[in-house]
């Protein structure tokens, strides 16, 4: 393990970078976390607490936050870009204009480009200059920060085209209560990390409208299903999803209530309009957004994704949430085993 101490930014001061900024903390790691809210800005310096997102948690004095990230980037080696999907494109463009050395760039966020359709990691490559990037790392797997921050027992992986940036990642994040292993498919772990959030939509719809644990059960396996197919087609190891970023991140976004994705489906399954739900929640919901590339990806790759276009249509067409599920449950026969051989069959190509 690398016991070299070091000064590192994390952009984003809401729940998940502040428990990673804390994770780097007890590493012995000085920490500056960027917030573009000054008040949130003070609050952290003043009195080691980020009130809105971890209300009960107190931060370590080896975090420093800034409002200026300028001075935040001054001399830094590593960057933990932990802003939301939709934000990802305007902090890297502003990181641009007040850099002045080559970086290396470990994200944590989940989600993919409507439009674009690109990947987090194709959006920074595609904003930030070669001569101002080292590398790019994802770190992704079943992680809440509310966990995290309690330092409860968690696992992650983290991927990158180059195995020596993602095992720097690794060293300064792994500890005794935050394990970290290594993937090398990028592309896997993103589309694992980003897809889950769907699927996690979906399974608080259908806990919102009382369907129970069978039902939830079945979802989760066959978004899996939809989420292998997905990224095998795109170049993605299907035994990734297998792993951390994939049914592990799957599990823990689909059943618990510290998921947003779950909390905005089950308001969604009591009735709840999405304006209404988006408005109650207070943070991002990157399902949302998720689900619209997801349904986009579909068609551009011809893969079938019945759940995904379920949601769709309860999200951006106005379906009713039990109409949706019921068009699920009435969809014609297949077999679960040929669909497992066409997945495999697809990476093999």
């Amino acid at each position: 393990m690398n016991t070299k101490q070091e000064t590192i930014t994390v952009l984003g001061a809401g729940s998940w970078g502040t428990a990673l900024a804390m994770v780097l903390a007890d590493n012995h790691h000085e920490v500056r976390l960027w917030s573009h809210n000054d008040h949130q800005v003070r609050e952290i310096n003043e009195t080691l607490m980020n009130k809105k997102y971890l209300p009960e948690i107190s931060l370590s004095e080896l975090i420093t936050a800034y409002a200026s990230l300028k001075e935040a980037l001054a001399g830094i080696e590593t960057v933990i870009l932990a802003v939301p999907t939709k934000a990802i494109r305007e902090v890297v463009g502003k990181m641009r204009e007040v850099l002045t050395k080559p970086i290396m760039i470990a994200h944590v966020s989940k989600g993919i480009e409507p439009d674009t359709l690109l990947r987090i990691s194709e959006i920074i490559k595609e904003e930030m200059p070669e001569d101002l990037l080292q590398d790019i790392v994802v770190l992704s797997g079943p992680s809440h920060a509310e966990e995290v921050s309690l330092r409860h027992p968690t696992t992650v992986t983290v991927s990158s085209e180059n195995m020596a940036a993602a095992e720097k990642i690794q060293d300064l994040f792994i500890n005794h209560n935050f394990r970290v292993y290594t993937n090398s498919d990028v592309i896997g772990v993103e589309i694992g990390g980003a897809l889950k959030n769907i699927i996690a939509l979906a399974a608080g719809i259908t806990d919102g409208l009382g369907y129970g644990d069978n039902a939830k059960a079945a979802l989760i396996t066959r978004g899996l299903a939809e989420i292998s197919r997905l990224g095998t087609k795109m170049g993605a190891n299907p035994l990734t999803f297998a792993g951390l970023a994939g049914i592990g991140d799957l599990i823990v976004t689909c059943t618990s209530v510290h998921s947003r994705n779950w909390r905005a489906g089950n308001m969604l399954g009591k009735g709840k309009s999405l304006d209404e739900v988006l408005n109650s929640m207070g943070m991002v919901v990157e399902g949302v957004r998720t689900t619209k590339a997801a349904y986009q990806l579909a068609s551009k790759y011809d893969v079938n994704m019945p759940i995904t276009t379920a949601l769709y249509n309860v999200l951006f067409n106005g379906k009713n949430a039990k109409d949706a599920a019921d068009v699920l449950m009435s969809r014609g026969k297949t077999h679960e085993m040929e669909e497992l051989v066409n997945i495999l069959e697809e990476r093999n190509e």
